[in-house]
């Protein structure tokens, strides 16, 4: 058998050493890139339609609403042409080109005059024209690309950089865990500089110098990952994940009525040598949840079809070939079961995106009708929207103390070499998240009722400091730390190896549901509250509403999908896997060293 490293290069060639943490720069720096490039617009593009191109609110508000959910949902087609034909490297690299060109494109528009519509004239009488036809189709073209370059990269940059670790070997294995940290971090600081410097230089400075900054960066990281080709672990595309999902249901269905409970577990189809491509760093042994599936596995007549292949050289037929619609081998089945196992613990990380989601709508609400000077003699005022900072320092100082301080305490406690498992990790963050909003409660309550004391309900102000609000904000920041890293983990680790790029593209799905789910939540409160003289808990004035009533509304939601995670994870059967650990060769040759996998408890893992 080969050994792990040979399999896993595209090259065939021999164990080299590759990977590893001198190929992080590279990494790490095209993730900066890309998401100073995406919120470097993002965050302040809808001052631009509206400001620039003198776009209708509704009809700007509405464009990016559709970017979103393309840029949301692209990562699904792109994890699969990734796992089933580019393999992950070709996958970035080309939608970082994807990314650029779009990046340059918007960049232009930017800068040049002829892209946008004249500036509004002073005088009162006349109106501002919007952008022409043509203009907008310069804009939605490159609103595509960088929506298109988002559904290749999003999905395979984490997966690449984790695989740049090989899981054979239990020291780099561990290194896998700091990466996903290191990682986020480097995310969270992208996003720290963008909403901040990067925003701060196209309202003072141009948006061609803001839009052209971060597209100079990204350009030059795009060089930079490149320039790594030779240093980089590149596991080869293994085929359509997918297909080979359905052909198992296929084949469990086919074999519906066979009795289950009269084949023994060892007698199910394996064959080492067609999951060979899949199971490079070891295969799925049979488990018995979802037994339904394990009849795709249970050999009957038909299944395995013999040739005559090679029967004039005098040499034995080729072994039988199994119609993989009527049979598949249990490392195939347990590939189903694994998927479907991560379904319910996946689920319980959308509703903490519903969560987080109001610091960017109701905490922004708030917080502009609060007392925004930096400190009581000053009259500069923090901008609303800057408030989301104190989240993501909370999450910058979160993963340092995580990695630095957390887990080797932990480690100390529980005996596990990341010193809390990965699904602990997920729980801690939901329960932080609930804690971030029955703050927000708290918080909302007493700013109206300051508001109300000063006779300012009617105008909408509140003279509370709006630093009350640096708590929800934190918090929120903490458990993002912690659930979605752990998230990131998870999904990771429990996938199957060769569906890594889906499983992180789900990752970035349950983002976008959680938004989803989050404006469907506002608009049921919206109408649910609704009295008959028009009034309601979410009103424009927020003064004259039961904000703090929506917010404890969120907080038993999520502490009922707490309760339901906690059942999920307690329940959690790890995919069990057999690895292949290379050994030194001896006079005879060398050969392979198989363990099993232990199977931890949801708290052990």
């Amino acid at each position: 058998m080969e050994t792990v490293e040979a399999a896993a290069m595209e090259d065939g060639t021999k164990k080299s050493k590759k990977g590893g943490f001198r190929t992080m720069p590279f990494i790490f720096a095209n993730e900066v890139a890309e998401k100073l490039a995406v919120l470097g617009f993002t965050t302040n593009m809808l001052m631009y339609l509206t400001k620039q191109l003198h776009m209708p609110l509704t009809k700007a508000a509405t464009t990016l609403t559709n970017f979103g959910g393309v840029s949301a949902m692209s990562p699904l087609i792109g994890a699969f042409l990734a796992d089933s034909f580019l393999g992950r490297f070709w996958t970035i690299a080309a939608a970082s080109l994807v990314y650029q060109l779009g990046m340059t494109l918007l960049t232009v528009s930017a800068a040049l005059p002829v892209f946008r519509p004249p500036p509004c004239s002073s005088t009162a009488t006349s109106s501002c024209s919007e952008a022409a036809p043509w203009q907008l189709a310069v804009l939605y073209t490159a609103l595509l690309l960088n929506a298109i370059g988002a559904g290749g990269y999003r999905p395979c940059i984490v997966a690449f950089g984790a695989d740049q670790f090989d899981e054979s070997q239990a020291a780099e294995r561990a290194r896998t865990w700091g990466f996903f940290n290191w990682y986020y971090f480097c995310n969270g600081a992208s996003q720290l500089v963008a909403v901040t410097a990067v925003v701060y230089v196209q309202d003072n400075v141009g948006w061609g110098w803001g839009l052209g900054v971060p597209t100079f960066c990204m350009a030059v990281s795009v060089v930079a990952f490149v320039a790594g080709y030779p240093m980089y672990r590149r596991l080869e595309p293994a085929g359509s994940p997918f297909t080979r999902l359905v052909q198992v249901v296929a084949a469990a269905v086919r074999k519906r009525g066979v009795p289950r409970d009269v084949v023994d577990a060892g007698m199910l189809y394996e064959n080492d040598e067609i999951d060979k491509p899949i199971s490079m760093y070891g295969k799925l042994v049979h488990t018995e949840q979802l037994s339904f599936f394990d009849r795709a596995a249970i050999v009957t007549d038909g299944d395995l079809t013999t040739t005559s292949a090679a029967a004039d050289n005098n040499k034995p037929p080729p072994p039988p070939v199994p119609n993989p619609w009527r049979l598949s081998t249990i490392h195939r089945v347990e590939e189903l079961k694994s998927v479907l196992r991560m379904g319910p613990i996946w689920a319980a990380g959308i509703l903490a995106i519903t969560a987080s989601s109001q610091q960017h709508t109701f905490s922004l609400q708030q917080a502009s009708t609060m007392d925004r000077r930096l400190a009581p003699p000053s009259s500069f005022q923090i901008p609303a929207g800057s408030m989301t900072v104190f989240t993501m320092l909370a999450l910058l100082a979160t993963l340092l103390a995580y990695d630095r301080a957390l887990v080797p305490l932990a480690r100390r406690a529980t005996g596990l070499p990341r010193g809390i498992s990965y699904l602990t990790r997920i729980g801690v963050g939901l329960a932080l998240s609930a804690s971030a909003t029955l703050v927000a409660g708290f918080v909302e309550r007493r700013r109206r009722n300051c508001a109300a004391a000063v006779g300012a309900t009617d105008a909408g102000m509140s003279p509370l400091s709006a630093y009350w609000l640096v708590p929800q904000y934190a918090l929120h920041g903490v458990a993002e730390a912690f659930t979605s890293v752990g998230h990131l983990e998870f999904m990771y680790d429990q996938s199957p190896e060769s569906m890594r790029s889906m499983a992180t593209a789900l990752f970035w799905l349950s983002i976008s549901l959680g938004s989803y789910v989050s404006t469907a939540l506002i608009d049921a409160v919206h109408r649910w509250s609704a009295g008959d003289d028009g009034s309601n808990w979410l009103p424009d004035n927020i003064n004259h509403g039961k904000l703090d009533y929506f917010y404890w509304i969120v907080t038993l939601l999520q502490v009922v999908n707490l309760v339901y995670y906690v059942v999920c994870a307690r329940c959690y059967t790890f995919k069990p896997v057999q690895m292949h650990d290379q050994v030194e060769e001896d006079d005879n040759g060398g050969k392979n060293q198989v363990e099993m996998q232990e199977k931890a408890s949801p708290l052990g893992h």
